[in-house]
């Protein structure tokens, strides 16, 4: 096991931006630690449990810059948000040297053991997917894929690599605002809060996992269960076109496509996450 932070002290850093913002954050809540297996996962939780919606963000994100989903979707559900160990936030920063799918799908299954959690829809959004598609747990009920991870590989080109070395190379506020243009829709501004917290991640953090395919016997064993998948028009990362027709081959369901938005979707326009959840709760009752 080796640690995400480049020092204690910038693990304190972390720790702290992650509890100020949630601390302000006026939408009542708690949060706990829970112990898998020798990690430590922070689990925020919104309204009255137990919870319906599990919320896994995706590489590098957590709780505290998913607010804006987490206040969309607590308006109608009680929702629990899981921030995995190994990435960066206020759970435990170590994780195996070559982290596995399977390592992450089993951190889901032993938050949700521990919560007694039953029939929750598990949204998941990019390395959030994957983990979601990696956890056998027979207590989620539906699955949300939002921006998914771990069906294709992540398109990737010269101006994506030149932004991403110069925001990790040489941090700054600007180099985090220039990376995060390429993830949303073209002539965008990401959040400001955005930008911030990846100038702390590049600080701060070592590289952390960007979500490979799983394997296909993996993808098809969840074709006869409820799942729903939803992409951004503009997903530099993952174009509806390449996506759509895997989605459609392994799952048997269409994908949606969602206008005017890119791979930060959940962030650039959190509300439409409410119909697709409610699209995989019926497909539960069905």
């Amino acid at each position: 096991m080796r640690s995400l932070y480049k020092s204690e002290a910038g693990q304190r850093i972390i720790g702290h931006w992650c509890r100020a913002r949630l601390d302000a954050f006026p939408v009542p809540h708690r949060r706990s630690l829970i112990s898998v297996n020798g990690a430590l996962a922070h689990v925020t939780f919104l309204g009255e449990e137990p919870a319906r919606v599990v919320f896994v963000p995706g590489t590098n994100f957590n709780a505290a810059t998913c607010l804006a989903v987490a206040e969309v979707l607590s308006s109608r559900w009680p929702v629990m948000i899981v921030d995995m160990p190994g990435q960066p936030g206020l759970s435990s920063g170590r994780r195996p040297a070559a982290p596995l799918r399977s390592w992450y799908g089993s951190m889901l299954t032993g938050v949700l053991d521990a919560v007694d959690a039953r029939g929750v829809v598990v949204v998941g959004n990019s390395l959030g997917a994957a983990i979601a598609l990696s956890c056998a747990s027979d207590r989620i009920a539906a699955r949300v894929l939002y921006s998914p991870g771990g069906i294709i590989p992540l398109r990737t080109d010269k101006l994506l690599m030149k932004r991403s070395a110069a925001w990790l190379l040489r941090p700054s506020l600007e180099r985090s605002r220039r990376l995060l243009e390429l993830f949303v829709t073209p002539g965008g501004a990401p959040p400001e809060s955005t930008v911030a917290w990846m100038d702390l991640v590049a600080r701060y953090c070592k590289t952390t996992l960007a979500p490979s395919p799983l394997t296909p016997a993996l993808l098809h064993r969840w074709r006869d269960t409820p799942v729903v998948s939803a992409v951004g028009e503009h997903d530099r990362f993952l174009p509806p076109d390449r996506l759509a027709p895997v989605i459609e081959s392994v799952f048997g369901r269409r994908l949606h496509v969602l206008p005017g938005v890119g791979h930060l979707a959940v962030e650039e326009r959190p509300e439409d996450v409410v119909e697709l959840v409610q699209e995989a709760l019926d497909l539960t009752a069905s």
